[in-house]
């Protein structure tokens, strides 16, 4: 069996009623309603540090799925109904319920290599759309020159998987592609750019930097808006004078930003920072933060070392916590656009132990696959095996693009 980096890496789910829930170690996610209030309290008492600050600490998480952009069939619709609500919920609930896979044996099984047991499934949410503005619940339209740079992307990955079965069989990784059984030319040239994707890796592992950001242990970090692999989770603490957030999300790849309440001025644009330069003061009750000089080995849909950040963090009740940001690259989007979430605090007493996660892939699956592709290549070459080239490395989980709500 051809050697393969496993994809993401989640924690165990487990089926609720008709719908999937996921309970990670250590941390309390309540399952509630489907039918859960649609905002939050009008009004709520102030909790504040022994310091007289708005008191944001704790571990907080989104307990809703939400998609980032407004499906199509609800374009002129903010919030769904409770009927909509729960047909999702029990679509969905088969549908990751049934844990659909390919025959198994295939490149299509091997290449999905994941079932529900690696998903964080919850209920729907209140939204049609994490995104608020644009009022349509949608990205705005990329600038031309992005385009053009993600159109020379795609090319370069569909290139690299033309003598596959995934192409020949038409399968969706390789929408947009062709068949040809004769390997591309172009598996010796360097990507048109940095290669960053999150959850993308190009059909050959001659460098760590062919795999995804996810596969070496990276993330794009801000902003983040969670994921069906493992959750999203922050923990907050707040000291006179600063503020961290420590990030649990996805595969074990936890990160921590300090976000510097001192009143100084950002970082000189010559430095630039994987998860950029925060500045934070309060408006009120309200959290402000500033987050620029982003590294241009960063992406977050398109942008990078160029994104601007302003993040809001407002305090709604004893257990919620409401969470805005406005994104904003005029080289990559049109206008900017804000995203809206709703945290729930978990339990301090059953997380007041919380291991801090790790992401291995990065430290032993990586060198694993390399290794396993060297291997490749010398039994290709001692008439032992196929072409690597012939071998789809880059195979998608069905569930997750089947979701109704991604």
């Amino acid at each position: 069996m051809r050697t393969r980096l496993l994809r993401l890496i989640g924690a165990a789910a487990v089926i609720v009623s008709t719908v999937v829930f996921f309970k990670p170690a250590q941390v309390t996610v309540a399952q509630e309603s489907p039918t859960a209030s649609k905002t939050p309290p009008a009004s709520a008492p102030v909790l504040k540090t022994p310091w007289g600050e708005p008191d944001l600490q704790g571990i907080w998480t989104d307990e809703f799925d939400t998609p980032l952009q407004r499906p199509a069939e609800y374009a002129n619709q903010e919030f769904f109904t409770d009927v909509q609500r729960q047909e999702l919920d029990k679509q969905r609930a088969q549908l990751f319920g049934s844990d659909p896979r390919q025959e198994r044996g295939t490149a299509v099984d091997v290449g999905g290599a994941y079932n529900t047991a690696f998903l964080t499934i919850k209920h729907a949410g209140a939204r049609t759309s994490l995104i608020v503005d644009p009022p349509n619940g949608r990205i705005p339209p990329l600038t031309p020159e992005v385009q053009k740079a993600a159109a020379a992307d795609r090319e370069f990955r569909l290139s690299l998987l033309q003598s596959t079965e995934a192409c020949k069989n038409k399968e969706p990784v390789c929408a947009g592609g062709k068949y040809d059984p004769t390997p591309s030319p172009r598996f010796a040239e360097p990507p048109p750019r940095y290669h960053t994707g999150n959850f993308e890796r190009l059909n050959r592992s001659d460098g760590p930097e062919d795999d995804g950001l996810a596969d070496r242990c990276l993330h794009s970090g801000l902003p983040d808006f969670g994921s069906l692999f493992g959750g999203s989770f922050r923990r907050i603490v707040q000291t006179p004078g600063g503020i961290s957030m420590f990030y649990d999300l996805n595969q074990g790849q936890g990160w921590q930003r300090n976000i510097v309440m001192n009143g100084s001025p950002h970082l000189p644009a010559s430095i630039r920072q994987w998860f950029g330069d925060s500045r934070g003061h309060w408006e009120g009750n309200t959290l402000v933060v500033d987050v620029t000089n982003f590294s241009p080995k960063t992406d977050f849909l398109g942008s990078r070392e160029n994104m601007h950040l302003v993040e809001r963090w407002t305090r709604t009740g004893p257990k919620t916590l409401e969470y805005e940001v406005t994104i904003e690259d005029p080289t990559v989007w049109t206008r900017p656009w804000t995203v809206k979430q709703e945290f729930t605090k978990q339990s301090d007493e059953e997380n007041r132990i919380y291991y801090e996660p790790r992401c291995i892939e990065g430290n032993f699956g990586l060198p694993g696959l390399l290794h396993g592709r060297r291997m490749e290549e010398r039994a290709f070459a001692e008439g032992r095996g196929p072409d690597p080239r012939t071998i789809d490395n880059v195979g998608d989980v069905q569930s997750v693009r089947d979701d109704p709500l991604r």
